[in-house]
């Protein structure tokens, strides 16, 4: 069996024809499937939609409000039952056609079969912010993310046993697909267009994006304010020396105001900088000691209220 799971987000519009794209494909391949529609809090007719398309291969679960798409990602992996899963965005840019070949790839013997994005055609308003972002992951962070890359991609069940183990409950899937490893192989696809409504993804968020993303995977951020601090405190020392020289060949000369206040500004611009990186690390500590679940359920297609986080082990089908 292939599990599919999808998050959705105010898709109403686009989630009946996603899903009879994807029948189309599976019909073809001749492969037992199934599709799992994660409502994360939507507000228009997203929910109603997941029910009239509900049957035998379509499911969904609804969150009782908002959790994030990573939410959305980690309970669809804890219902699916499939010998592989692939995730997909129900916006209609990740293109029912691609599954045909990643399941190729994965019979062939890949445990992850990653649809990295063509952004040829994407505007420049959003390929550079994701260009910009791709870059400082790389610069802080200990794994390796390649632009273009995003969650879109099949997993194995070993993967996906491998992720469900890793209980932290702020995730960055991102780094965790190439974290757990596995071996891995890429296929491309070109940029497509929103099938209907309205992207939620702007660059307020795109920032705390990449800010969940370096602080999920590494201290080396604290580590630079370290080394920025260390390199600050070099350089007063340097100028307090330079200054006592002056003073005994010069004489004692009035200060500038200039010198003053730049350097207050130096200094404390640099300290609140780092004051908000540690209050950020310390702050998911906060999180993670609560030991809240990442999502509650408020309907599913089994009619079941389950809240997510604590994964059992289970006997899936093969």
């Amino acid at each position: 069996m292939i599990s599919i799971i999808i998050p959705v987000l105010n898709e109403s519009e686009n989630i009946a024809g996603l899903a009879t794209e994807i029948d189309s494909v599976m019909t073809v391949l001749d492969r037992e499937y199934e599709v799992i529609f994660i409502d994360d809090g939507s507000t228009d007719g997203t929910l109603d939609e997941l029910k009239r398309i509900a049957g035998s291969t379509v499911r969904y679960l609804s969150f009782s409000r908002n959790f994030g798409k990573e939410a959305a990602i980690i309970a669809g992996l804890e219902n699916a039952h499939g010998e592989a899963v692939i995730i997909m965005d129900g916006d209609m840019q990740h293109p029912p056609s691609m599954i045909s070949e990643m399941i190729e790839q994965f019979e062939a013997g890949f445990d992850q079969v990653v649809a990295k994005r063509n952004r040829a055609g994407e505007p420049l308003s959003r390929r550079l912010p994701s260009t910009l972002f791709y870059r400082l992951m790389n610069f802080t962070s200990t794994v390796r993310l390649v632009d273009g890359e995003g969650d879109f991609r099949l997993i194995s069940r070993k993967v996906v046993d491998a992720i469900l183990l890793l209980s932290e409950n702020n995730r960055f899937s991102k780094g965790i697909f190439e974290w757990v490893g596995f071996n891995k192989t890429v296929i491309e696809f070109d940029h497509i267009d929103r099938g209907s409504g309205r992207s939620t993804f702007n660059p307020l968020k795109l920032l705390d994006y990449a800010i969940d993303g370096i602080s999920a995977f590494n201290h080396r951020p604290l580590r630079i304010c370290f080394y920025l601090g260390l390199a600050v405190f070099m350089v007063s020392i340097a100028y307090i020396l330079y200054m006592f020289v002056s003073i005994l060949i010069n004489g004692v000369e009035v200060p500038g105001y200039f010198t003053i206040i730049a350097s207050l500004l130096l200094l404390g611009s640099i300290q609140l900088f780092s004051l908000g990186m540690i209050g950020e690390y310390v702050g998911r500590i906060y999180v993670e000691t609560k030991n809240r679940p990442k999502y509650i359920v408020r309907e599913s297609s089994e009619s079941e209220t389950e809240q997510g986080g604590q994964h059992e082990t289970k006997q899936y089908n093969k």
